[in-house]
C-alpha cells in the first residue's frame, strides 16, 4: 500500500508530459490545467505519504528525491518551455533567460538548506508546543505561477525577461519563504487565503483565453500576503 503514495507523486511527471504535449499544440489553456493538476498532487502527496507511513514501510526508497525530480519538471522546466512557446520572451533570448531560470532552480533544489526548520527556544515558546516552522530558502521556484501571471498580464517581452532574471537572482538570496503546508505561524490564515487563491487561479486558467473580470486583481492578494509574511518571519527568525 505504501507504494501508492510514490505512484501518486510520480503521476506529476505524467501531467508534465501532458502539459508538454499541449504546449507544442499551442493549447496553453490545457497546459496550464495540467500544471494545476501537478500542484494539487504536490500539495497532497505528503499527506498521503505520512498517512501510509512510507518511511517506515519503504525505508530503502527515497520519496523526497522522487518528489524533487517531479517538482523540477513541473515547477521549472515545463513552465519555462511554456513561456518560450507562448512568445512571452524577446526573440533569441530563451537560452539566456530560460537558462538562468533552469540553472538558478537547479542550485535551489540542490542546496542542503533548500528547506529549513526553525526550532529555537524562543520559537518554541511562540508556537506554544506546536511543531516547528518550516521554510524554503531563496525564491522557491514557483515558475508555474509566474508563467500564469506573465501569460495573463500580457506584458512586454523585455519586461517578462527582466522579471524572470530578477526572480532567478532571488533564488540565491537566502531569504526564508513560507512553506504553506508546514509553516505553523498563521497557518490557518495562510491555508484559507491559499485555498481562495487556488480557486481564483483555476477560474483564471479555465476562462482562458478570456482575461477580463476581477479575478486577476483579486488573485494578487495572496501573493502579497505570502511575501509580506515571509519577510516578517525571516526578519523575526534572524
Amino acid at each position: 500500500m505504501a507504494w501508492i503514495a510514490h505512484l501518486y507523486t510520480a503521476l506529476g511527471a505524467v501531467m508534465a508530459l501532458a502539459a508538454t504535449v499541449a504546449i507544442f499544440a499551442n493549447d496553453f489553456r490545457t497546459a496550464f490545467l495540467a500544471l494545476v493538476a501537478t500542484v494539487f498532487i504536490d500539495s497532497t502527496d505528503g499527506l498521503l505519504a505520512r498517512a501510509l507511513r512510507v518511511k517506515d514501510r519503504l525505508p530503502h526508497y527515497d520519496g523526497a528525491r522522487l518528489d524533487d525530480i517531479v517538482d523540477y519538471l513541473t515547477y521549472v522546466f515545463v513552465p519555462v518551455l511554456l513561456i518560450w512557446r507562448a512568445g512571452l520572451l524577446p526573440d533569441g533570448s530563451v537560452l539566456w533567460v530560460g537558462g538562468a531560470v533552469l540553472l538558478a532552480s537547479a542550485y535551489g533544489f540542490g542546496q542542503a538548506e533548500a528547506k529549513v526548520v526553525i526550532d529555537t527556544p524562543e520559537a518554541a515558546l511562540r508556537r506554544g508546543g506546536k511543531p516547528p516552522d518550516h521554510f524554503f530558502t531563496g525564491f522557491p521556484s514557483y515558475w508555474n505561477i509566474v508563467a500564469v501571471y506573465l501569460f495573463v498580464l500580457g506584458l512586454a517581452p523585455m519586461t517578462n525577461a527582466a522579471i524572470l532574471v530578477v526572480l532567478s537572482v532571488l533564488v540565491f538570496v537566502p531569504i526564508r519563504y513560507v512553506y504553506p503546508s508546514r509553516t505553523i505561524t498563521l497557518q490557518a490564515v495562510t491555508n484559507v487565503l491559499g485555498a481562495i487563491w487556488a480557486v481564483l487561479i483555476l477560474v483564471i486558467v479555465w476562462r482562458l483565453p478570456a482575461t477580463d473580470g476581477p479575478w486577476l486583481a483579486l488573485s494578487f492578494v495572496f501573493p502579497m500576503y505570502y511575501t509580506l509574511l515571509s519577510l516578517w518571519l525571516h526578519a523575526r527568525s534572524r
